[in-house]
């Protein structure tokens, strides 16, 4: 499982056995504050960790010998004595992330301080080959770093697939929108590009976005849903941390089957959430031909045939079983709704609100809250990004550039 979250303010839980080990567990910890506040005061640092003003200054000045983060004296208004010192992330180190697709692969640099700061979409061949996305990596990357201001810093290339991932060793068990079954891509690409390289499932790592940065912020226990061109995914957060399972498969949210059926989904299963709440019928209905995420939200939400509200209404009535069932298995404290599956809640939430609820066990649905997603078009950059900086900041000391 990969935990989100810092600890809990007012302490700081110490990390190895012996003093060298405790000061760069505590290096670690600090980081990772600034890294999910992006910028934070060395006096809430201060408080948040327990440490004392000493060791607090001591550590941030480590990181920014380490060039990691910056400081600067933020105005005090209608204040005595000294101003305080806000500690920045470093706004130079960058993480590649790719988003391979069936027509194109999207390249962009999201910076550890959360800015895009440039995403190249290259077209490539229908259902392209790893060779032929390799190929449209490279290539973006040479743009990408011709873009980049002088002094950046390059972690490596964070990898969002929409299919089975086993994170074990980066490959692709099986993604059904390239027709890729059992590719070593991790290894692949780490070999064309001679920098690290991570590949997780699109819905894990928008979980992991969302969970840090957007809507589930806050929140120990999550459930994330996704609809999108490939399918539906997700991911699942239990107390802070995200299932992964024993080979990294774990959250295949749309493959859950919720009633008799013998629509399939991606994988060839009937009755699943993927099966019933299926993208092309929606944008068949409503008369469009591959339509982008956007066009089809606002299609669904001004629809008025009486076959497409029809068709909008029974996607609404499943959608509603499948949350019952995801509420009845995990008991989560909020359910986080994004792609076309956000239009679709906002159709009609009462119809779906009561589906899910006349199916969920009492005690499990009484609070739990849907919500929609924030970050929008960055959500599996943002995600991505944060898979690449764990082990920066894990290490810091010990962080690699290309």
């Amino acid at each position: 499982m990969v935990k989100l979250n810092s600890p809990a303010p007012g302490g700081m839980q110490a990390r190895g056995s012996n003093r060298d080990d405790l000061r760069q567990g505590n290096l670690s910890t600090l980081l990772e504050y600034v890294y999910k506040n992006n910028s934070i005061s060395r006096s809430d640092l201060t408080s948040a960790t327990g440490l004392n003003r000493s060791t607090i200054s001591d550590l941030v000045g480590e990181l920014v010998e380490l060039k990691l983060v910056s400081e600067s004296e933020s105005p005090q208004l209608r204040r005595v004595g000294r101003p305080s010192v806000n500690v920045s992330i470093a706004d130079n180190i960058f993480t590649i992330t790719v988003a391979p697709r069936h027509h194109s692969t999207t390249i962009s640099a999201v910076g550890m301080n959360g800015t895009v700061a440039s995403r190249i979409r290259i077209a490539t061949p229908i259902h392209p080959s790893p060779e032929q996305v390799c190929d449209a990596v490279e290539q973006g990357i040479g743009q990408i770093r011709s873009q980049l201001k002088k002094g950046y810093k390059l972690v490596g290339v964070a990898v969002a697939i929409s299919g089975q991932v086993d994170v074990r060793n980066n490959s692709v068990r099986i993604c059904s929108m390239l027709k890729w079954v059992d590719v070593p891509f991790g290894s692949l690409l780490q070999e064309r590009l001679r920098m690290p390289v991570w590949v997780d499932n699109d819905g894990s790592l928008a979980c992991l976005a969302e969970s840090s940065f957007g809507a589930g912020r806050g929140f120990s226990d999550i459930i994330y849903l996704f609809g999108g061109a490939g399918g539906i995914g997700g991911g699942v957060v239990i107390d802070n941390q995200l299932v992964r399972g024993s080979r990294g498969y774990a959250g295949e949210l749309g493959h859950i089957r919720i009633m008799d059926s013998r629509s399939v989904d991606s994988l060839g299963l009937a009755g699943t959430l993927e099966a019933l709440v299926n993208r092309d019928d929606l944008a068949h209905a409503l008369g469009l031909d591959d339509p982008e995420d956007d066009d089809l939200s606002r299609a669904i939400l001004s629809a008025t045939t009486p076959r497409a509200v029809r068709l909008i209404e029974k996607k609404i009535q499943a959608l509603g079983y499948a949350l019952a069932t995801l509420v009845n298995i995990f008991n989560p404290q909020v359910i986080l709704l994004s792609g076309f599956l956000q239009p679709l809640y906002q159709a009609n939430d009462y119809s779906l609100l009561s589906k899910m609820r006349q199916n969920a066990v009492a005690g499990s649905r009484e609070h739990v809250q849907i919500r929609t997603t924030e970050l929008g078009g960055r959500i599996l950059e943002i995600g991505g990004a944060q898979l690449a900086f764990t082990d920066l900041i894990a290490n810091p000391a010990q962080a690699k550039f290309y």
